[in-house]
């Protein structure tokens, strides 16, 4: 089929939504990848200086609401209008981006990211339904492997123009996804048209009723909400490339070893890529899943084909278990590189065939209803990436943490942390005191703690989904249907 054919099979309402997706996604994840650094750097550097378990507090519930309220916006869609609530969508997400620009108190920027999340939660259903209402049985396919790219896309290229902008200011990373924000908000005035359907006139009320009455019914099979309880685990896992893995490769990995492997390769894509200290940025190095989905989905997606997506599932949690662990278990950012494409792959295989396989086992009058459902586990599982990016690295791995014990044993005991004195200023007393240079203090810590033992937290995690989901394949649905 041509390119052109397969614009002309597509309306303009579909192009439109795809457009507000890429970009939603562009503003999201530009700020999403950065986040965790934002909040737990150092203050004097422009960063918010929040404690690593106040960063998991914040970004696992906040996230955790977000995936849990499309089941129940997608209701207020219905009832008033998908043009009217989109315009209410981005009218909110565009104040909650300016508001975490500025705000510096953890309990406002909190309720200003709450306040982000329930517009980004008012919009996810709504493109979703817009593409499935202007697509059919013929053009459904490749009509949704367009949205997931475009999906891809922004989350690709979001990380790399907010991580250019940070060097100026921290601000311009939130304040360039408000831009983009009022770019589709103008998109939806003036090019979006509301697909056929009509308005409920049902209550708002009586609709979540009826909500809480449907997901009560899919979550009765017993069958299904033993799946949705399994692949917790795996979003767990999966959302420490974002809540843990940049602070990671902030604290304890030296970048510029990449950075002047790229420079005696060609200048030019060093200083494209890096920083004009030398290094390259720990979203830019974590953004690397996303580069390689968006160049081998395709084939990967091609090569799962001929499995069953609960076989596709397991190799894959296997695969990305492997990946994810290898991602913390050395200081080595070549390794990184590696590492991450492993647990690409392992995504690729798993991630897309979850819904696959909701869809499969649904009775085909519940189709909808079971994959709305599939957001329970995606809360869950933030909840829990929350806990272990915040508690867990926090007291295990966190260098700051592991500094100040360090210095304490040694019965110096320094400045809590606040705006007089700071990460830099503590990383600065250690280094004096222990007459040592900033680099070689990172190697004593790394030495001494093993922070990067984590590794195995999130690897039994990976590997205990993959065992989980391998004996529910074959107790409850082999031998159920032999």
């Amino acid at each position: 089929m041509s390119k052109r054919n397969i614009f002309r099979r597509y309306n303009r309402t579909f192009w439109t939504a795809n457009t507000m997706e890429l970009f939603e996604r562009w503003a999201w994840y530009g700020m999403f990848m950065l986040m965790a650094l934002y909040l737990t750097g150092s203050r004097d550097e422009g960063a918010l200086g929040f404690t690593q378990i106040q960063k998991g507090h914040m970004m696992g519930p906040v996230v955790a609401l977000l995936y849990l309220m499309p089941l129940f916006t997608g209701a207020i869609a219905d009832r008033y209008g998908y043009k009217k609530v989109l315009i209410t969508s981005y009218a909110i997400m565009a104040s909650g981006y300016v508001m975490l620009a500025y705000i510096q108190s953890y309990t406002l920027f909190y309720m200003a990211f709450l306040w982000l999340a329930v517009g980004a939660a008012l919009f996810k259903p709504i493109i979703t339904a817009t593409v499935a209402k202007t697509t059919n049985s013929k053009t459904s396919s490749v009509g949704f492997g367009i949205f997931y790219m475009m999906v891809n896309l922004g989350a690709f290229i979001g990380p790399i123009v907010a991580s250019k902008m940070r060097v100026f200011s921290w601000q311009y990373v939130f304040l360039i996804s408000a831009a983009v924000i009022v770019f589709n908000l103008l998109l939806v005035v003036f090019f979006y048209r509301e697909p056929e359907k009509e308005l409920s006139s049902e209550p708002l009320l009586a609709s979540v009723k009826t909500i809480f009455r449907n997901v009560w019914t899919a979550v009765k099979d017993v069958k299904f909400l033993l799946f949705l309880i399994i692949i917790i685990g795996f979003w767990a896992m999966y959302n420490q490339l974002f809540f843990t893995l940049p602070v990671f490769i902030n604290q304890w990995m030296d970048t510029s070893m990449v950075y002047d492997f790229l420079h005696s390769i060609s200048p030019g894509l060093a200083n494209a890529i890096g920083t004009s200290e030398g290094i390259v940025e720990p979203e830019i190095m974590t953004n690397l899943d996303a580069m390689y989905i968006v160049l081998f989905q395709i084939l990967v997606s091609t090569l799962v084909m001929r499995f069953r997506p609960l076989t596709a599932m397991t190799s894959g949690i296997i695969v990305a278990s492997v990946g994810l662990a290898l991602s913390f278990a050395t200081n080595n950012p070549f390794f990184l590189v590696l590492s991450l494409l492993i647990f690409a792959v392992g995504e690729m295989s798993s991630s897309p065939k979850i819904n696959e396989y909701i869809g499969k086992i649904a009775p085909k009058d519940k189709v909808a209803l079971y994959m709305g459902a599939s957001f329970l586990p995606m809360a869950g599982g933030n909840l829990l990436a929350g806990f272990i990016s915040g508690d867990v690295y926090g007291n295990l791995s966190d260098k700051i943490n592991l500094l100040r014990h360090d210095l304490i044993n040694r019965d110096i005991y320094p400045p809590e942390i606040s705006n007089d004195f700071t990460q830099n200023d503590l990383l600065n007393m250690g280094a004096e005191k222990l007459q040592m240079t900033q680099q070689q203090l990172t190697t004593y810590l790394w030495d001494t703690y093993q922070p990067g033992k984590i590794w195995i937290i999130l690897f039994v995690i990976g590997i205990a989904t993959a065992i989980a989901l391998f004996l529910y394949d074959y107790l409850l649905i082999r031998k159920g249907n032999p």
